[in-house]
């Protein structure tokens, strides 16, 4: 038997109610349970975040870790946490991507979502934009190119196919829109060929064009430069049912591609159908 620990992330925000939302709807494949991470607070008020409440958050995103360390969850799925809060207690993490590496022990990992169109990675995550230029590489680019490769292939049981996404407008056409297509990201595709060829790499293709092709089946996923750059599309057609997973890791993590939705936290009306998702997902992990 399996076990895929959840948390409850803010309980001011709507984490609480997708998780029952969506195990009363899951149907649990053979050998894998779930078990729900931390104590549930009295006296919360929707939508009103406390340091209580962050703490809470906190405490179980520790406990999992330790949960994962120790053998005791096969995966994770983590429902939103409120950064601000944590931060004041010390989350000394731009979002829970990085803690689950940090704690994990984990280097190579990427941060990639998938929906039923799209499955995108991202090369750059939780920086500011102006930043990111200078903080591609040919080695970064394959490196999460690689991971993204591996995860589409063990999704879908066949060769992957990964879609690679320019920085700029018309993939830079030729450096008359900037050269980073040119320098550095067609060097890491050719790269990318030569040590996974397992795989079919592609581009640079112009942002503007390629999430298209990709949500109609032209390609399995797209490999994108920034984060805005990826979530964008994915949470335009898939924002039910994207399912955000950080690759690399030892024990699977998963979570739901929104956040604690403070505003209408406690009123009904928050959809469970990307938690549902990420969990679904993580079973599916795990038994692979």
């Amino acid at each position: 038997m399996k076990t895929i620990g959840i948390t409850l992330g803010d309980q001011a925000g709507i984490g609480p109610e997708i998780v029952d939302a969506a195990l009363e709807r899951l149907a649990l494949p053979d050998g894998v349970e779930v078990r729900v991470i931390g104590e549930r607070l009295e006296g919360v008020v929707p939508g009103k975040p406390t340091l209580e409440t962050a703490r809470a958050a906190l405490d179980s995103l520790e406990e999992s870790t330790r949960l994962m360390r120790d053998g005791e969850i096969a995966a994770v799925v983590t429902a939103p946490v409120a950064k601000e809060g944590l931060h004041q207690l010390g989350f000394d993490f731009p979002g829970q991507t990085e803690f689950f590496a940090e704690r994990l022990d984990c280097e190579n990992f990427a941060m990639c979502l998938t929906g039923r169109s799209l499955t995108v990675a991202l090369v750059t995550i939780h920086v500011p934009i102006a930043r990111v230029p200078g903080l591609l590489s040919e080695e970064e680019i394959v490196r999460v190119g690689a991971l993204l490769a591996g995860f589409l292939e063990q999704k879908n049981r066949r060769k992957a196919r990964v879609a690679v996404c320019g920085l700029n407008p018309h993939a830079g056409e030729n450096g008359a829109f900037g050269d980073e297509e040119v320098t550095i990201i067609a060097p890491a595709i050719q790269l990318l060929g030569e040590r996974y060829p397992e795989a079919e790499f592609s581009g640079p293709h112009p942002p503007d064009t390629v999430f298209g092709a990709a949500a109609q089946g032209e390609y399995d996923g797209v490999l994108c430069m920034y984060h805005d750059q990826g979530l964008i599309p994915l949470k335009l057609l898939d924002f039910d049912n994207g399912v955000n997973v950080t690759l690399g890791l030892p024990v699977p993590r998963t979570s739901p591609d929104h956040g604690t939705a403070f505003g209408i936290a406690g009123k009904g009306i928050a959809k469970a159908d990307s938690m549902l998702s990420a969990i679904q997902t993580a079973c599916d992990l795990v038994r692979q």
